[in-house]
């Protein structure tokens, strides 16, 4: 399998780590193209420990209080962008990948793999929880 980033990938990434990147484009999509950039360069443990510091530091530098952080949210997404990579089997850029799979786009895909309750939780919120409705593929 082979995944690259994009010049466009690493300067986004730069950006966010910098607090240089506008907390209104911060979208769904920006999450994924993180997720998959950081996928490039860990494994997903290493990805969600690189994606919790940066979004707690996005959070910081925008006065957004940090228990807005969600860490089940965080790793079953990076999780997710992890399986759609095994899936492609290579990807020249984060945008090439999310093309390819555009149903990543969907904000309430999560909730395939989890109630509502559970997912919503105090519990998820601060520590990951496993599905309790359909696991997320691992590799």
């Amino acid at each position: 399998m082979t995944f690259t980033t994009s010049k466009d990938d690493q300067a986004f990434k730069q950006r966010m780590e910098n607090g240089e990147f506008p907390a209104a484009d911060f979208n769904h999509r920006a999450h994924l193209r993180l997720a998959y950039v950081y996928l490039c360069e860990a494994d997903t443990d290493g990805a969600t420990d690189k994606m919790r510091h940066t979004l707690n530091q996005f959070l910081i530098r925008n006065g957004v209080d940090p228990a807005k952080f969600h860490q089940t949210l965080t790793q079953a997404w990076i999780l997710a962008v992890h399986h759609f990579m095994n899936q492609a089997g290579t990807a020249g850029s984060a945008d090439d990948l999310i093309d390819r799979y555009p149903q990543m786009l969907d904000t309430h895909i999560m909730l395939t793999h989890y109630s509502a309750d559970l997912l919503f939780s105090d519990a998820a919120r601060h520590a990951f929880v496993e599905p309790d409705i359909d696991a997320i593929p691992r590799y």
